[in-house]
């Protein structure tokens, strides 16, 4: 294992908080008002419950981050509160997640370079085009944390540049009875709200990225929180703002006509350049999306390896202190699965699966809920007014996490619970003994 001093530790407050903001903030916000504006006005106000809850989540890990102080995140807290089997039942659905939702990504990435160069409309081509950018990335990954920690801070100010000056520059063409028409607080508008959050939830998937690479960051007991708390509340600013201005510049036809709403309005603010302009910035915040997951997949993996609850391969460091065989086995999975959606049935497929996935990365933050409860009970006894005002949240967030999954649907709840379930499997088989190893 390699062991960094606080000085030599790669991760500083810009790098992750560009970590969790780049995670967070990737290819939907580009694609995000489009879909909403067909819910109106219930989809700022999703914004804001989501928003809040994403907040909730953040407060909670940053505790957490303190209190149990370990690579992993999620898995940590689950090992620490609940058990090695809810702490093996994690760390398997965050990878799983984790990987799974890079394959959407870089399949999002490939869709925006066929709107910039038709070659890129080819079966074939968009594949290979996909299979180099998960091993470009990998091997950035293997090269050590801190090249991949500048370049996912470069890639954040790269593609929050056109939305900043989308947000500036819009508000001369911002119409405020565009947003008025959208507000109509009917049945059908408070039904919309829990569709609009079905949708808006996914957006602050990753609000855990900091505190999975602990022992990679300087100064954590500090940093980690900032960073965890910056990077949502600008995540949230992002979304809130940028969905406003957009629906307040494009006509309501021209949103739900299926086109990039943010495309669209970058073309009425910046005339037919602007086109090019906001795909360039589309195609940054993907690949950095893209990167901040791939270092976080390897992560996770080595926590759970490293304490015998994961197989011992994706434990294994270079020089660089990273986890290289993991991440390359990993890409050689996405790569193979990449693959098999040139086939048009396995394309289907491979959409279920990214709904099957958007669900298991909602079950480390309910076991993460779960955990502060047992955790902050047993190592603060609650003695401390911030401890018991952070187990009110806790109980909060454990509800919020109920309602996250309520909203995935039936199909998508069947087909993730049976996923789920075969962590059992998988842990009985396996990693049993790891009961037996804590106990002695």
């Amino acid at each position: 294992m390699t062991n960094f001093n606080d000085a030599k530790k790669p991760l500083g407050i810009w790098t992750l908080t560009a970590l969790v903001l780049g995670n967070m903030v990737g290819s939907g916000i580009f694609l995000l008002p489009s879909d909403l504006a067909k819910l109106g006005g219930a989809s700022l106000l999703a914004w804001i419950i989501t928003s809040l809850g994403a907040l909730l989540l953040a407060m909670v890990l940053s505790r957490l981050s303190q209190l149990v102080r370990q690579n992993g995140g999620p898995f940590a807290y689950a090992r620490n509160g609940l058990g090695n089997f809810i702490a093996f039942q994690t760390v398997y659905s965050h990878w799983v997640a984790i990987w799974v939702g890079n394959l959407g990504l870089v399949i999002a990435f490939v869709g925006y370079l066929a709107m910039t160069w038709s070659i890129f409309s080819n079966p074939i081509v968009s594949v290979v085009a996909g299979i180099a950018v998960i091993w470009i990335l990998t091997l950035v990954n293997v090269s050590g944390v801190r090249p991949a920690g500048i370049l996912q801070l470069v890639t954040v100010i790269l593609k929050l540049t056109p939305i900043a000056l989308l947000l500036i520059f819009g508000l001369w063409y911002f119409d405020v009875p565009h947003i008025e028409r959208l507000f109509d607080f009917s049945s059908q508008m408070r039904s919309g709200i829990s569709s609009a959050a079905s949708l808006t939830l996914w957006a602050f998937i990753g609000v855990e990225s900091a505190v999975i690479p602990y022992s990679y960051v300087k100064n954590p007991h500090r940093n980690i929180p900032l960073a965890t708390l910056i990077g949502t509340v600008l995540a949230a600013l992002v979304y809130i703002l940028s969905t406003t201005i957009v629906i307040g510049i494009v006509p309501a036809a021209a949103l739900q006509s299926g086109a990039s709403a943010f495309v669209v309005a970058a073309q009425m603010v910046f005339g037919s350049w602007g086109k090019w302009f906001m795909l360039g910035g589309a195609l940054v915040s993907c690949f950095g999306c893209i990167n901040g997951w791939t270092l976080l997949q390897g992560q996770v993996a080595m926590a759970g390896a490293e304490n015998n609850l994961f197989p011992v391969v994706f434990g294994i460091r270079n020089k660089k202190g990273v986890p290289a065989k993991g991440l390359i086995i990993t890409a050689v999975l996405e790569s193979v699965i990449l693959l098999l959606t040139l086939n048009k049935d396995m394309s289907s497929k491979f959409q279920l699966v990214v709904l099957m996935a958007s669900l298991a990365a909602l079950l480390p933050y309910l076991y993460s809920s779960l955990a502060a409860l047992v955790i902050l009970k047993r190592q603060t006894g609650l003695v401390h007014v911030k401890d018991k005002i952070l187990f009110v949240m806790a109980s909060l967030l454990t509800i919020y996490s109920f309602w996250m999954m309520s909203l995935c649907g039936t199909t998508v709840a069947f087909y993730g619970a049976i996923f789920i379930l075969t962590s059992a499997l998988i842990y009985c088989w396996f990693y049993s003994d790891a009961d037996n190893d804590s106990e002695s």
